[in-house]
Formats: C-alpha cells, structure tokens, sequence
C-alpha cells in the first residue's frame, strides 16, 4: 500500500471508528454507504429474521439514520403541509415522539418524489432536518423544536431530493433547483446561475455562508466530504453540468470540472483519489472518474476515465478496496475497475433500483424498489449471497442504514429492523 493511499485508509479508518455502530447521515458515517460492522445479516424474509416492524405516518422517502438507542425518520402528513420529525427505539421499534417541526405549502414534485424526501442528519445532540418547501428545523432528542430556517426556499420542476450534512459545526446543503417563473425549463432544461450550496450554523439555524454555483441544472445528490490528504478538506459536490469543490470554512468555490447533463440523482463516491459521478439525461451520460486536487476552472482537464455500459440513473455508486460497484435502475449489477473504468463482471440481477447500496462485513446491499433487498459479494468475482424479499412488495426508495447489528429498511408504509 503506497503512503497516499496508507493515509486515506487511516483517515477513513478514524471517521468509522468514531461512529462505529452509528449511521448518523445520508449512506452512513462517511457518506460513502460504508459500515465497519461485520455481524449484518444476509438472509432474512417478512416473516423470518425480523427484530421489529413500526408503521410510519404520513408519507417520505428520507432514509433513516441512527445514533445510539435513536433512530430517526421524517415524514409529512396531511398531504404534505405537516413536517415532522419521529423517533423510534432502536430495539423495540417503539415510536419515542413524532414533533412537528413546522407546516409547509407542497410545491411542485415528481410522482417518485415526496414533500420529506431530504435525509436528516445528527451530531449527537440535535437532529436536522429539511423538507419540500425548502425550510430547516432541529430538534433536540427530547423532540423539542430548537431552530428553524425558513429563509431558503426551494421550487423545482422535480421537488427536494438530496440529504443534509454535517461538518465542523455547519449543516450543508446543495440547492439545485429550478425556475417557477413562465418558463419552467429555466435551471432545468436550460443552465442558470441561481443555484447554489448553503451552509448553516447547526447551534442557531443562521446562514453561515452561501455560494453559486455558477451556470448549471437541476440535481439531487448529497455533498461528500474529502479529506484532502495534501491540504484541507473539501466538500465535493455535483449538480447538473458541473461537479465543484468547496471550502467548508468559508464556502469558497475551489474548483469546477464540466460534467454534462440534467437531472442528476447520485450523489457523488469517493475513492483512490478520485470521485465518481453518474446519472442524468441530455444524451451526454455515463459513469465518470475525475482527478482530484485540482484549482479553478477545470473543464475536463482532470477527467480520467468514462464508461457508457451499466450506469445508474438513480441509485449512487459505492466504492471498496479498488472497485467500483454498481446497480442500474431497471437490476444489472457491475464491477468496474476505479482506476481504468474497465468492466470487471456485469450480471442481469432483475427488477428495478432507487435506494443507493450500502455495504458490511464485505458484502454490498442493494435494496430493490419492491422490498427485496440482493446481497452481492464485494468482490472481482460475481457472487450472488442472497435475495430477500419483505412486505410482499411494498415499495421501497430509501436507501437503508446498518447501525448495532440492524439493517433498516423504509417501505412506503413502515421502517424494518431486520437482525437478532
């Protein structure tokens, strides 16, 4: 193992350690779907293997996250004017409270989208959360309204889709949306400079900073933070037409590689040096590798590699020990080379995929839009584990957490704990 990569693996190892056990974010501690857990099950039904099953109120497609005895899930009632925040035990299932953290007017979204679709986040301390409207609230873990933010709206031609993270005190979001003047193609179909990533004070609510984007369109995926082994850390993130890096202290807009195409859902994977984006719709799509630790106006100066064959539209990518794995929307799983892009497998699973893979104990699992979740081995050699079926299909968008054991899976109508 050369140095560079000896040093990432140490930083990751530190992140993991200091969560282990928790899944506190969007895909986990790292963001990345990554659980250092290695006792997860791999075998399960609606029948067989299942700790609890609570119904949740309302309808959402955030994920859950879990910190300690906590797990949290949001969700909008009364037809989407009520959000609320609910927290459950994570042993029983028992529901602990359900706050609601404020009312929204629902704007416009896609059928696939809810008004509570935005993954929350927790330090420990407070949870935060955002809904449709574009508004943020946290909550204590007694279910008490803290702060709320309600100076960022949102409007797009397709809802609020990606989650919130945290760093150093600072909740951050990327705003990608889209005009809700005459001409509904405007930061859709066409670029504008009205998008933008917005970083909050996690103890007040108050804007800490906010940045452009620059010209670009309509996206979805969640920031990841890249602990730049050469200077600080970055927060990486892709809308559509461009993935930027950004200072998390001051929000300055570091760098800025062209990637074309609109409608981007995955959010952007990390590994050897290079982060990986994919999805969108324009007729320029493709799974890409871009170099980092670049400055300024990068064009596609620093792209290493792309590859037309098994890309997902929906599902993000995930990355292990030099792989690249990936699930498209409509079930054909791959393996990619991170470095080369080249196919290393490519197998027809069946059926269709929205929730990103998460993986444990060297295993990836992908949840399956009707409940079966298919576990793969993370390995150069294809290898079907299982499949595993709940809820006699009830739908599934919501990418699942690990947390102590528990593999959590939101149906559309109740969260899952599945494990001993």
């Amino acid at each position: 193992m050369n140095s560079l990569r000896f040093t990432l693996f140490l930083l990751v190892a530190a992140v993991l350690r200091v969560d282990a056990g928790n899944w506190p974010q969007f895909r986990g501690p790292d963001g990345q779907g990554h659980s250092p857990e290695t006792s997860i099950p791999t075998t399960w039904s609606a029948s067989q293997g299942i700790a609890w099953k609570t119904p949740i109120p309302g309808e959402s497609w955030s994920s859950p996250i879990v910190q300690g005895r906590h797990v949290f899930v949001t969700t909008a009632t009364d037809n989407g004017e009520s959000c609320r925040v609910l927290a459950l035990d994570r042993d029983s299932g028992r529901i602990l409270w359900n706050t609601e953290v404020f009312r929204q007017i629902p704007r416009r979204k896609e059928t696939r989208n809810s008004y509570a679709t935005p993954t929350p986040a927790t330090d420990g301390k407070r949870v935060y959360a955002c809904f449709g409207d574009g508004s943020f609230a946290a909550v204590d873990y007694r279910g008490k309204v803290l702060w709320t933010n309600r100076s960022q709206p949102f409007y797009s031609q397709h809802g609020l889709g990606t989650a919130l993270m945290l760093h150093d005190g600072l909740v951050i979001m990327s705003r990608d949306a889209s005009s809700e003047g005459p001409d509904k193609k405007v930061g859709w179909q066409t670029p504008w400079e009205n998008s933008y990533v917005v970083a909050l004070d996690a103890r007040t609510g108050a804007e800490r900073w906010r940045t452009g984007r620059g010209r670009s369109r309509i996206s979805h995926g969640t920031p990841v933070l890249w602990r730049n082994p050469k200077g600080r850390p970055q927060i990486v993130t892709e809308a559509g037409d461009v993935l930027q890096g950004f200072d998390p202290r001051t929000g300055s807009l570091l760098w800025t590689s062209d990637v074309p195409g609109e409608g981007k859902v995955p959010s952007v994977v990390l590994g050897d040096g290079l982060a990986f984006c994919s999805g969108g719709w324009g007729g320029k799509e493709g799974i890409k590798a871009f170099r980092l630790g670049g400055e300024g106006v990068l064009r596609q100066s620093n792209l290493v590699w792309e590859q037309k064959r098994g890309e997902p539209k929906v599902p993000s990518l995930l990355y292990l020990e030099g792989l690249l794995f990936a699930m498209t929307d409509t079930g054909v799983a791959t393996c990619y080379g991170a470095t080369t892009g080249a196919i290393v497998w490519q197998e027809r699973i069946g059926g269709n995929f929205s929730a990103s893979p998460v993986s444990a104990g060297g295993r990836i699992y992908f949840v399956g839009d009707n409940g079966q979740t298919v576990v793969l081995e993370a390995s150069r050699t294809f290898r079907l584990v299982s499949r595993n079926p709940i809820a006699d299909g009830e739908e599934v968008q919501a990418s699942p957490a690990i947390s102590q054991g528990r593999f959590l899976i939101r149906t559309r109508s109740n969260l899952w704990s599945i494990g001993k």
